[in-house]
């Protein structure tokens, strides 16, 4: 008989909060009040996040019933319209759905958090979207603006800020990274084309055609001269090759199943852009280090990043096996890698001395007065704890910067390594 592990109070919040039905509740008793947050905004430092993005955006305010609702104190036409063109964390403005609100909606999955496109592909470690477009408001980019991000990850800030017409450039080391990210932002404009070969592509998907790598993609290669349309279908089929590692699916089943996901997905963004009127900023992701960032002096309007928990996290062994799939010597990237090259001591030196060579370069680009967001924790590693927060505080105020906020956000999970990460915002005074 299986005995089932009962589930804890915090484990039982974190699936609440995580649920797409909590977070599209609809009350009719909300239609006239200022300003209702969402349903899955839970915990404090989202509550913060808020307050500081209200006031970015002009908002005078009070809090009301409970901390779920705001009174506006200075209510215009104008900071309404701006709340419900960009808020992250309401629900309505003086009884009309904010843009956020309705954005969410468009989810193929169950998690609030992995709406359009920002599902494709499990990759550790991820922003919370919601969290990402509130700070690109806090930091009071507008459209136009470019934001970086050095350790662009899976895309998350990029596909943000597109929403938001923000244009961003992101660098990242991993090619896998990098993959994910064009997709996420780029296949909207292509998806006719995308269309107009998945039928030759899902005819030709079994085993002995694409039982290896190479026969996929030199098949791809000859399908296709777009370079976005052929990006779209290895990303399916790196989506294929980790359910089939990490799960033990079926390679052909998820492999098709991936592609219908990932076409919903991109159309329920398409349409979401249409009934909104967005204007979507321009977007470059390249492979890039940095350590050395090939942009010229103070040309960033600002910085959001995470830096690599790699001390914690291996990210290499992590996605081994779609790394190998795309072709690549895994145990030659590991010397490029940020924090996991040395062994011991050395490793956390080593982590060291690359992110200050990257916060210099992140110190470079930005102009002057503008903001630098850092999302980062302190790991345990061989059962000490690495003070990365501290490090980063220490070497950020050295090169110019002042830390002007500092957040606590608490991370769940039974096995993290991490159990919770500060929100470092930074401006460049000098």
């Amino acid at each position: 008989m299986e005995i089932k592990r009962l589930k804890t109070k915090g484990e039982i919040m974190l699936d609440r909060a995580e649920s797409q039905f909590w977070a599209y509740e609809i009350d009719n008793h909300d239609y006239k009040k200022d300003l209702i947050l969402l349903d899955n905004v839970q915990f404090i430092y989202e509550l913060s996040l808020a307050e500081l993005e209200l006031k970015a955006l002009g908002v005078d305010f009070e809090v009301t019933n409970g901390l779920r609702e705001f009174r506006i104190l200075n209510k215009s036409d104008e900071n309404k319209d701006l709340i419900k063109r960009k808020g992250s964390y309401y629900k309505t403005v003086d009884g009309q759905f904010t843009d956020y609100f309705q954005i969410i909606q468009k989810n193929q999955t169950r998690s609030v958090n992995q709406y359009l496109t920002h599902w494709i592909y499990p990759y550790k470690g991820k922003f919370h979207p919601q969290m990402i477009r509130a700070l690109l408001n806090i930091i009071e980019l507008k459209e136009g603006d470019t934001v970086l991000d050095p350790f662009s990850g899976s895309g998350t800030t990029a596909l943000e800020a597109q929403l938001l017409g923000i244009n961003f450039i992101g660098i990242d080391i991993s090619p896998l990274c990098v993959i994910q990210g064009r997709v996420k932002t780029e296949s909207v404009y292509i998806i006719d084309e995308i269309k107009k070969i998945k039928n030759e592509i899902s005819a030709n998907i079994v085993p002995n055609l694409f039982q290896t790598n190479e026969n996929y993609y030199n098949f791809l290669n000859k399908l296709s001269k777009n370079e976005r349309v052929r990006n779209f279908y290895i990303l399916a089929r790196l989506l294929a090759v980790s359910d089939n590692s990490r799960r033990n699916r079926d390679f052909v089943n998820s492999f098709l199943r991936n592609v219908d996901l990932m076409l919903a997905s991109i159309e329920d963004y398409i349409q979401i852009k249409e009934q909104l009127n967005l204007k979507l900023g321009d977007i470059k992701i390249e492979v890039g280090d940095s350590r050395n960032i090939k942009l010229p002096d103070n040309s960033v309007d600002g910085i959001i990043t995470s830096p690599p928990y790699s001390i914690a996290l291996d990210y290499v062994q992590n996605d081994a096996h779609s790394l190998k799939d795309l072709g690549y010597d895994v145990l030659k990237m590991r010397d490029d890698f940020i924090g996991v090259r040395g062994n011991a001591k050395s490793r956390v030196d080593l982590y060291n001395e690359d992110m200050k060579k990257s916060y210099k370069e992140m110190y470079r680009v930005l102009k002057p007065n503008k903001y630098t967001v850092i999302v980062i924790g302190n790991a345990t590693y061989q059962g000490q704890e690495v003070k990365t927060v501290e490090f980063t505080i220490r070497y950020m105020e050295s090169l110019g910067f002042c830390l002007v906020k500092n957040i606590n956000k608490i991370i769940f999970g039974l096995y993290n390594a991490m159990k919770k990460e500060n929100i470092l915002i930074f401006k460049k005074v000098k």
